[in-house]
C-alpha cells in the first residue's frame, strides 16, 4: 500500500505525523491549533485549517492516516492531486462549519432556557470563558471570583449551573483531527466504488461501500452525536457533528461533479 501511495496523501501523511510530534514536543501547540468556538477568547482565524492536523493520541491519528491512505491513494489516482486536495481540505472546512453551527445551536438553546437569570451578553461570555477549574476550591466549593458575583446576583439555582455547564463545555473544549476530512473521502469512495466491499476491523463482515458508509455514519455517529449528551446523559468525548459535517459536504461536491459529468476528469 505504501508503494501505491499517491503524492498529495503523502504530503498530507506527512504534515499529519510532524503536527503530532511537534504537539508532543510543544505542548502549548494544542491550545493554539486545535479549533475552539468562534466567541471562545482562545479561538484564532488559523483553527479552521490547523485543526485537521491536530490528534489526541497514537490511536487517533493511526486510525484517520490509515483511512488517508487507503481511500485517499485511490481518489488521488483518478483525480489528480489537485482536485483530491480541494476535495480534501473542503470536507475538512465543512467539518468546522458544521461542528460551530451544532455548536451555536446548543449553547444558544441552553442560555435562552436560563433567560430567567437575565445573564447579560458579556456576563455569559464571562462565565462561559472562565476555566471552572479557577472557580472551585479542593472541597467542590465555588471561591471568590467574578463568576461567583455573577451567579449570585441573577440568583442561580444548582439546578440552573449544572443547566449552564453543558454550553460552558461546549463552549470551551477543542475539537481536533482528520476525521471530517476522512468522511468525506469515504463519501467520495462509496460514490466512485460502490460495489467494493468494506468492513470493520472487529466486525470482518464485507459489506458493499454504498451500503457501508451511510449505515456505518448513521449508527455511529447519527445516533451518538443526537442523543448522547441530550438524552441518554452522556458525551462520547467525539466531534460527531463535525464527522456529519465533512460526510456532507462530500456528498454535496460528489452531486455537483456527477451532475456536471466529469466524475473521472484530472484537474492536473
Amino acid at each position: 500500500m505504501i508503494n501505491n501511495m499517491t503524492p498529495a496523501v503523502k504530503q498530507l501523511l506527512i504534515i499529519n505525523i510532524l503536527f503530532f510530534l511537534g504537539s508532543w514536543a510543544v505542548p502549548d501547540a494544542k491550545h493554539y491549533l486545535s479549533l475552539y468556538y468562534f466567541e471562545n477568547t482562545n479561538f484564532k482565524f488559523w483553527q479552521p485549517i490547523t485543526h485537521m492536523f491536530m490528534h489526541e493520541g497514537i490511536m487517533h491519528i493511526a486510525f484517520n492516516m490509515f483511512a488517508l491512505v487507503s481511500f485517499g491513494s485511490i481518489l488521488e489516482h483518478f483525480w489528480g492531486w489537485k482536485r483530491f486536495l480541494f476535495f480534501y481540505l473542503s470536507c475538512g472546512i465543512g467539518a468546522f462549519l458544521v461542528h460551530t453551527g451544532v455548536n451555536y445551536y446548543q449553547i444558544h438553546a441552553v442560555l435562552d432556557s436560563l433567560s430567567g437569570l437575565n445573564l447579560s451578553k458579556a456576563d455569559a461570555l464571562t462565565i462561559l470563558n472562565t476555566n471552572m477549574r479557577q472557580v472551585f476550591d479542593e472541597q467542590g466549593q465555588m471561591v471568590a471570583s467574578n463568576v461567583k458575583t455573577i451567579l449570585e446576583k441573577a440568583h442561580c439555582t444548582q439546578e440552573q449551573f449544572n443547566v449552564l455547564s453543558q454550553a460552558i463545555s461546549n463552549f470551551q473544549t477543542p475539537a481536533l483531527g482528520a476525521s471530517g476530512a476522512i468522511y468525506g473521502l469515504l463519501i467520495a469512495f462509496a460514490f466512485m466504488f460502490p460495489d467494493a466491499e468494506l468492513s470493520l476491523l472487529f466486525i470482518p463482515i464485507p459489506v458493499k461501500a454504498k451500503y457501508f458508509v451511510p449505515i456505518y455514519m448513521f449508527l455511529y455517529d447519527g445516533f451518538f452525536g443526537i442523543f448522547s449528551t441530550s438524552m441518554l446523559g452522556f458525551s462520547s468525548g467525539v466531534a460527531h457533528f463535525a464527522h456529519i459535517g465533512g460526510a456532507l459536504t462530500g456528498l454535496l461536491l460528489m452531486l455537483y461533479w456527477r451532475n456536471k459529468k466529469f466524475d473521472h476528469k484530472r484537474w492536473n
